[in-house]
């Protein structure tokens, strides 16, 4: 589940932030009013920062001060504290609770990021948190903390005006009044409208219950057949949806037609956000999620070695074709100068490949089927820049050392390379995703190693053919 309400986590907390100099060491002041244990000024403080003050403050105490926190502050607040951290780090905060003390936070939170948090904490803490919950609420978070991060289902809120279609004006504005005080947090810009079954018939927007005479049937003023997507519907689908469409929001609805909730468009936009950034960590070799330094050093050390225990195996066969021409690596030294030169710039050309290779995959603009339509668009971007980069790398060779041998060898290579690497880095995204593996996580690692190797390859294999120009 993805913590969909986290585009929050931008704006301040309270509309009288601080200014960032006057909270240097925020950590400080909150542990001071935890101490005191007077939920008032806790609060107050808190709403004086910004939501990354917040993350910070909390970042820099210990578990016992997490706890005096949360238990200090009214459940509401505590509630609304933990939507301005991240994930990881609301996660982290709750599992230093009592189950009782977390349950009746968590309670308070709205229902997808009951999921979300509900998802990122061990399986017992969640069990012991929907143990103390009114049952059918616990079974509606299983529900949802069952959906995947990146489909609908996962990012939908249960908290939406329902009536059913028999329900009068009169009794829709009759209940509105009567629970304005649980209605206030959400979003009643519409109501749906459903039948017997549950089944989505309608959607009535509010504006129109003004305009309508209190004893007509809602049923009369709503708009039929309103568009819904099914809770299965992808996150490309859902991006793609409301790019077409300017709604704030759509009801989602199972392959039996029921209402299950909405899905906002804030919420689609922060997923989309954050898997762009989760791609960004797997290409860093970040793997396994968000990363904070608050974590448990083996965990983050178990993250960050699954890959590059990888990457060193494969990097021993770059080192193995210097070592096949060592020879003429040390008859001409001034090779290798330029080696780590044609191997950065290469790597540099092939990364910017797979960066529009991931992004047109993200948006639906290429299939993983064409890899021969992606690979002559790299082509010709490889052999224009190729052509370009040597031309330089060359000038550059010839001006330092006198040899214009040396300047058409790391030339020469620096083009064949260069368009090597933007044909690798183009394919190679759309292969891993036709075999089903993460592009993300693999494109990198194959991307540097391959282009190391070619590029060495290339000017040493040339220099020793032209060895003898090379050392005159």
């Amino acid at each position: 589940m993805s913590n969909s309400s986290s585009p929050h986590d931008l704006e301040p907390a309270g509309t009288d932030a601080v200014p960032l100099e006057a909270n240097d060491r925020p950590w400080e002041r909150l542990e001071e009013l935890a101490d005191a244990g007077d939920p008032e000024p806790l609060s107050e403080y808190l709403d004086s920062l910004t939501a990354g003050d917040q993350a910070l403050a909390l970042s820099r105490t210990d578990e016992a001060h997490h706890q005096l926190v949360l238990t200090t502050l009214a459940v509401e607040d505590a509630a609304e504290l933990l939507r301005h951290l991240s994930e990881s780090q609301a996660a982290e905060l709750v599992e230093s609770l009592p189950a009782e003390e977390a349950a009746a936070i968590v309670y308070e939170m709205p229902s997808d990021e009951q999921a979300d948090l509900l998802g990122d904490l061990d399986d017992e803490q969640a069990a012991a948190i929907l143990e103390a919950w009114p049952r059918a609420d616990a079974t509606a978070a299983r529900q949802l903390a069952a959906y995947s991060d990146d489909v609908a289902g996962g990012l939908l809120v249960r908290e939406i005006l329902r009536f059913n279609r028999s329900t009068t004006v009169a009794d829709v504005i009759e209940t509105l009044s009567e629970n304005a005080d649980e209605f206030r947090d959400y979003d009643v810009q519409y109501a749906y409208l459903t039948d017997e079954n549950e089944r989505l018939v309608g959607v009535v927007p509010m504006r129109n219950l003004l305009f309508a005479r209190r004893t007509e049937p809602v049923a009369d003023i709503m708009i039929s057949d309103p568009l819904s997507l099914l809770d299965s519907t992808p996150l490309d689908d859902l991006i793609e949806f409301f790019d077409t469409h300017h709604f704030l929001g759509v009801p989602i609805v199972d392959t039996e037609g029921r209402l299950l909730g909405v899905v906002h468009r804030n919420a689609v936009d922060y997923e989309a956000t954050r898997a762009a950034e989760n791609d960004f960590l797997k290409s860093q070799g970040i793997i396994g999620g968000e990363e904070l330094r608050t974590m448990p050093l083996m965990q983050r050390a178990r993250r960050r070695l699954s890959w590059l225990s990888i990457n060193i195996v494969l990097n021993v066969g770059a080192a193995g074709v210097i070592a096949i021409y060592q020879d003429t690596l040390a008859q001409v030294i001034a090779l290798a100068v330029f080696l780590p030169i044609i191997s950065d710039m290469s790597g540099c050309s092939g990364n910017q490949a797979v960066a529009v290779s991931m992004r047109e995959l993200s948006l639906g603009l290429v299939r993983p089927t064409e890899m021969m339509r992606v690979w002559m668009k790299e082509a010709a971007v490889g052999l224009v820049n190729g052509a370009a980069l040597g031309l330089l790398v060359a000038i550059v060779a010839i001006i330092w050392d006198g040899n214009p041998y040396l300047g058409l060898v790391v030339g020469v290579s620096l083009f064949f390379n260069t368009l090597i690497a933007v044909s690798i880095g183009g394919t190679v995204p759309l292969l891993l995703k036709r075999l089903g593996f993460d592009p993300a996580v693999a494109s990198g690692p194959l991307l540097t190693t391959v282009t190391d190797m070619c590029g060495f390859f290339l000017v040493l294999g040339l220099a020793t053919l032209m060895l003898d120009r090379l050392i005159l």
